[in-house]
């Protein structure tokens, strides 16, 4: 593939090139069995436990100078546990936390053909993984789904300043690459990180992955292009360059 007009392809991680909604759900089942059967809560007060504990994930702030990301979701799985059964449940907190990180990051793979769109789209272009959150649980997740070895270079927000959608860490990848804004691309899944972030940096082009989970229709920020699947990237590429190709053209001949 020649991708004249794009130097430099940025991709987010979580639910864009792994499927990390899909492997948090599966495993969070697998706890459920476990609060269910070896810690003897019914089935419903399992679930009210594992939605506690996924709530406390979305609002959870770490201060690294008291304690460690994996001390911190102990703590949130034992809260969650004395809501239901007053006690001590430090043990089987850290029994829930250890199998529910271990099982989420070994169901956190790239598939087959992410790998060989990856090596293809390197020919012709520079790959860069920018993802947003905690760096020793973003680093986790890198070395599980063997992400390294994809791309020129990986920037994780929770090691800098500012995350995504700040155009400061858009910037910083882009030095990263030699490369300027308006020869990047960025593809993600969310709109208020990758899209916003990659508009607010000037980037040549946003590509939305709309994923099942969302509904709609008008979205916001609109980004240049929307793509259901991974596999629809290649083309979009191509249009871009196409576009551009066009643009030039029609300028040409109006002179």
């Amino acid at each position: 593939m020649v991708l004249n007009g794009v130097k430099a392809i940025f991709f987010d991680l979580d639910n864009t090139l792994i499927d990390t909604a899909g492997a948090s759900k599966k495993a969070i089942n697998e706890v459920m069995e476990v609060l269910i059967h070896k810690n003897q809560f019914r089935e419903e007060e399992a679930h009210k436990i594992c939605d506690m504990f996924q709530s406390k994930l979305l609002h959870e702030s770490l201060d690294s100078s008291k304690m460690t990301i994996d001390d911190l979701r102990v703590q949130h799985w034992e809260e969650a546990m004395k809501e239901i059964r007053p006690g001590d449940q430090m043990d089987a907190a850290r029994d829930c936390y250890f199998l529910w990180k271990t099982r989420r990051l070994q169901l956190m793979t790239l598939s087959e053909s992410a790998k060989a769109m990856l090596c293809e789209l390197r020919k012709s272009a520079s790959l860069l993984l920018l993802t947003n959150g905690e760096k020793q649980v973003q680093r986790e997740k890198i070395e599980a789904c063997g992400a390294q070895q994809y791309f020129d270079a990986i920037v994780v927000g929770g090691e800098h300043a500012e995350e995504k959608p700040a155009p400061s860490i858009f910037f910083h990848c882009c030095d990263l690459l030699s490369v300027k804004p308006e020869d990047c691309v960025m593809v993600g899944d969310n709109l208020d990180t990758d899209i916003q972030g990659g508009l607010n940096a000037g980037l040549k082009a946003t590509i939305w992955l709309k994923n099942s989970t969302y509904v709609v229709n008008n979205p916001h920020p609109k980004p240049h292009y929307t793509i259901h699947s991974l596999s629809d990237l290649p083309h979009i590429l191509n249009q871009i360059h196409d576009t551009e190709t066009k643009t030039i053209k029609g300028i040409h001949h109006q002179q």
